[in-house]
């Protein structure tokens, strides 16, 4: 069967897009490997009318929606490679099936690249955070870290004293310019910079840090500056162009989300430098409407 459509990566990027197609009556297919960034989390956050929605339980409600259109397929399974073809694109999976689709939207994601002090992976999305939007509410105004090493980690820690008293422990040797040390002093952010060496507590639970110098800090979450990488290489494969950002590169793509490579539209983290589930969400609309478009015109020529 050749698809109209197939959609790598099934979270809220990649069923939004997915719903778009299918409600333009287009045979579109979600390819999904069952892994969403946020499945360490234990709500999602300013997500309207679902706020504090566990996220496996908002991804199987996106799910059921996508069942009741008779054109959209849901297939547990990965991409690995993908290929252009003089009409379309040609992808292979894991377990060896091919698939013929005549565009395709990369909504598989980025992975988070901690810090390597041990202790981080076992409490992220619990205890070790990335954002304050999301999950700074929750904290009840109890003592926080942030990680710096680089003005977007200066940044976290001038926003975190709204959610709590904040100490920021400075890494490698970064140090803030006069300018930035006096609006974090006015913030009421105490700056660290002797190394964290071990976190403390029992995960995903933290209860502090221990110092290079032996002393104790009590913090009950960490904020840190993790970087991403993109889920599969498959828009590397395409020739898909990149823009840097912040944390890490995302793909370049136009207002609909094509990227550079005609017939290819991404979605989601991988397409911009924000992230947020209402921004995959709002993002997924907008590729699947793009590759909508992108049907009509092809169909018309």
């Amino acid at each position: 069967m050749r698809y109209d459509a197939v959609i790598v990566g099934g979270g809220s990027a990649g069923l939004s897009a997915a719903q778009a197609l299918a409600r333009a009556r287009r045979q579109v297919l979600v390819v999904d490997a069952g892994q969403p960034r946020n499945r360490f989390a234990a709500a999602v956050h300013n997500v309207f009318g679902h706020d504090d929605t566990p996220p496996a339980v908002l991804l199987a409600k996106g799910r059921a929606e996508l069942h009741r259109y008779p054109t959209a397929t849901v297939l547990t399974g990965e991409v690995i490679a993908a290929t252009a073809e003089a009409d379309g694109f040609s992808l292979a999976l894991a377990d060896g099936q091919a698939l013929d689709t005549r565009t395709l939207i990369l909504a598989g994601g980025v992975r988070d690249v901690l810090p390597p002090l041990e202790g981080l992976q076992a409490r992220w999305g619990r205890s070790v955070l990335h954002c304050p939007y999301c999950h700074g509410f929750e904290l009840g105004g109890r003592a926080l870290g942030a990680f710096a090493g680089e003005a977007m980690g200066l940044h976290r820690a001038l926003m975190l004293p709204d959610w709590g008293p904040t100490t920021c422990f400075l890494e490698g040797g970064f140090e803030p310019d006069a300018e930035d040390a006096r609006k974090l002093a006015n913030r009421g952010v105490v700056l660290e910079r002797v190394p964290v060496v071990a976190l403390l507590g029992t995960a995903p639970a933290l209860d502090g840090v221990r110092l290079a110098d032996g002393r104790e800090v009590g913090v009950k979450a960490l904020f840190v500056g993790a970087r991403i990488e993109p889920v599969g290489g498959l828009a590397e494969a395409l020739g898909c162009a990149q823009d840097p950002g912040p944390q890490g590169p995302y793909l370049r793509v136009d207002a609909f989300k094509q990227t550079t490579v005609p017939g290819v539209f991404a979605a989601g983290d991988l397409s911009q430098p924000m992230h947020s589930v209402p921004l995959a969400i709002a993002s997924g609309l907008l590729a699947g409407v793009g590759a909508h478009q992108a049907l009509i015109a092809a169909d018309a020529a």
